[in-house]
């Protein structure tokens, strides 16, 4: 395996997810890893054969199936039987087709990828793969409130739906009136700030319940071509009292509130 990482491979995605990528001179294959835990081994890994198109360019794809578990997935090179493998650098990726994703409807389960670059220059894909899903559209904050536009892929809302904030950690729980369009998929909520504030410091986690017994549905933003929204979509923090409260997207572009006190206005955790 090479530290120095110096092919570079280029990508194309397309509307069901497939991921085209172009392999350069001497490359045989590609090594998908889905990237373990700090300290575990590895657990899986996809192999994809090189293939020559009616161009004379050779590429391998990665398909619709498998399905990849939902995390950060490591691309490599792979020469010959025993040439070892690489971790390749990005060259052209084109991600088009990704953009306009949240325009169309989902079945369940929700499978995305969208290729990326890591924060050392190499190429990975981050994947996403849940039951249901809840797009994040729009964030509107006031001085008082935060106000939410979503809409649901692979479920629908029915009569009692309603939308909760959790307590990281447990225990403490707000819901937030929901107000449900006439397609049955789209909705809004609105949070007081105030309400937050007085519920404790700390993060808040979104979701989103369709029906009164049914499974909570987490509300993120995936359907796009940003693989990590965190330090790119920032909103504005409000004061309440000796608080901060603010509407932000985790590490997993998950949907959060913070509360901090006044002096901490930083970037908020995962």
């Amino acid at each position: 395996m090479s530290a120095g990482a110096r092919t570079r491979v280029g990508c194309a995605v397309d509307t069901d997810g497939r991921i085209t990528f172009g392999l350069p001179p001497g490359t045989d294959r590609l090594l998908v890893r889905l990237r373990p835990p700090k300290g575990e081994p590895e657990r899986v890994a996809h192999v994809l054969d090189a293939e020559t198109g009616d161009d004379g360019a050779r590429r391998a794809v990665l398909g619709p199936d498998p399905v990849l578990e939902e995390g950060r997935w490591d691309v490599y090179a792979l020469r010959g039987p025993d040439g070892g493998r690489e971790r390749v650098r990005p060259a052209a990726r084109d991600l088009r087709a990704l953009v306009g994703g949240h325009l169309r409807d989902r079945a369940a389960p929700l499978a995305v990828r969208v290729p990326y670059v890591t924060r050392d220059g190499r190429l990975a894909v981050r994947a996403w793969l849940r039951p249901a899903h809840a797009e994040v559209a729009d964030i509107n904050v006031t001085g008082t409130a935060t106000t939410v536009a979503a809409r649901l892929h692979g479920a629908t809302l029915l009569p009692g739906a309603a939308v909760s904030l959790r307590a990281r950690g447990g225990g403490r729980a707000r819901t937030a009136d929901l107000s449900a369009a006439g397609d049955g998929r789209s909705f809004s909520f609105t949070v007081a700030h105030a309400e937050l504030a007085d519920g404790g410091e700390g993060v808040w986690d979104a979701f989103v319940r369709p029906a009164p017994g049914a499974p909570p549905i987490r509300l993120a933003r995936l359907l796009d071509d940003v693989a990590d929204r965190k330090s790119v979509f920032v909103y504005p923090a409000t004061t309440v009292g000796d608080r901060v409260v603010r509407a932000y997207y985790t590490v997993d572009n998950d949907l959060s509130v913070s509360v901090r006190p006044a002096a901490g206005t930083g970037t908020p955790g995962g």
